[in-house]
């Protein structure tokens, strides 16, 4: 009996939500075109211009080998520390550069390639994710609050706790990738894999098809922000964000909470702009301005969610891992970036539109950073061997 109830509420809630909130947009469509476009506006100024090398790059280097041949190198230190193989060092080096969703586009393609196990590419999607710090320090450290220095709190928090949440994960149990003993030197096997998983297809077709996939990614991504956009200010407008406030209010009063801000935290539940930048707005002191834009930036948001789980079709990967170490990470980061702040020193406010670096800015600066990110991997991981064969040497 419990069980048919569940299976019906499954097949029918869903539906029930849906045909509720296209009634909400129905009867509300000078609102829903107005968040629609601030959703379009916010995906073309920033976050295309943000992501797209990024995604472009990714697509190249894994068509190209060059993924594998860093696992290798990087191998010893990604096993050790966070139990992931090398080729994790790779995803989230770009995740902390570039931010979501390249994380989980990555790592389910690894995952689809057999190159990760599922207990390692649920390891990697909770540790490789993680807000954009162009994101973090132009649009709400500077943009929202008017204050530079709190982007260092911000930068602080959130990679402290990112690299706790990849500590944590090592918890998460199941099938390893074996390790393979072999006495060939490491930057050896890196030449034989880079030449084994290289594709055969050439550059030019590579190329293209790297820019195409980043495209598709990037306009579903596009998508997603543009309708959870919508859907923030029709629940608002509805009054439904003011009920889960309601409810919420009792339990998140403990902790000391402004009711505005409790507000900011269920809007930013949903989506991550209209969150951060609601917080930044509240007559509620700086400490509590700040936790919950940093608490919201780590949380990612549902639509970021959506574009995670979108990035992980046909693959075996939960996301019940990731939606806890969202929590976990969300915690920690809010907790410390309170600690942070005492550092930082209130600037006069800037209009959040003005200050935003333009299209072009924002892609030169993601091309440079996504070049200079590879250069630091390859650098790290060359050192790294260099090391290593000078302690053996040293030991023999």
């Amino acid at each position: 009996m419990v069980r048919s109830v569940i299976t019906n509420a499954r097949i029918y809630l869903p539906a029930f939500i849906g045909l509720t909130l296209s009634l909400m947009i129905l009867f509300n469509p000078q609102i829903a075109l107005t968040a629609s476009r601030q959703g379009l506006q916010s995906w073309l100024t920033i976050v295309l211009p943000a992501l797209l090398p990024f995604f472009v790059m990714a697509e190249l280097l894994m068509g190209l080998g060059l993924v594998n041949f860093l696992g290798v190198l990087l191998e010893p230190i990604m096993k050790k520390v966070f139990k992931l193989p090398g080729t994790g060092g790779f995803v989230v080096a770009m995740s902390l550069s570039s931010g979501f969703p390249i994380g989980a586009k990555i790592t389910g393609q690894l995952r689809r390639e057999k190159l990760i196990t599922k207990t390692e590419a649920e390891r990697l999607i909770c540790f490789a994710n993680t807000a954009d710090p162009l994101y973090m320090v132009g649009a709400v450290a500077v943009g929202m609050f008017g204050m530079p220095d709190l982007a260092i709190s911000f930068l602080l928090a959130h990679y402290i706790g990112i690299i706790i949440v990849g500590l944590i994960m090592r918890c998460h149990q199941g099938e390893e990738s074996p390790e393979i003993p072999s006495q060939t030197p490491s930057l050896t096997r890196a030449f034989t894999r880079l030449a084994a998983s290289k594709s055969p297809k050439k550059f030019g077709t590579l190329f293209s098809e790297a820019v195409k996939n980043a495209f598709n990614s990037m306009l579903f991504i596009g998508g997603c922000i543009m309708i959870f956009s919508v859907l923030v200010q029709i629940l608002t407008t509805t009054g439904v964000i003011q009920v889960l406030t309601t409810i919420l209010t009792p339990l998140l009063s403990m902790f000391g909470l402004n009711q505005e801000i409790i507000t900011s935290l269920v809007s930013g539940i949903f989506e991550i702009t209209i969150g951060t930048q609601s917080a930044s707005l509240t007559s509620a002191s700086l400490a509590q301005k700040a936790f919950a834009a940093s608490w919201i930036m780590a949380w990612n948001g549902l639509s970021v969610h959506s574009q995670v789980a979108a990035m992980l079709y046909d693959t075996d990967i939960s996301m019940k891992p990731f939606v806890f170490a969202r929590f976990i990470h969300a915690s920690i980061a809010g907790i410390l970036t309170v600690i942070f702040i005492k550092q930082a020193k209130p600037v006069i406010a800037s209009p959040f539109s003005l200050i935003q670096p333009t299209f072009l800015t924002r892609l030169w600066l993601s091309t440079k950073l996504s070049l200079v990110i590879l250069g630091i991997i390859l650098i790290i991981a060359l050192v790294l061997k260099l090391y290593q064969r000078i302690i053996l040497l040293w030991i023999r």
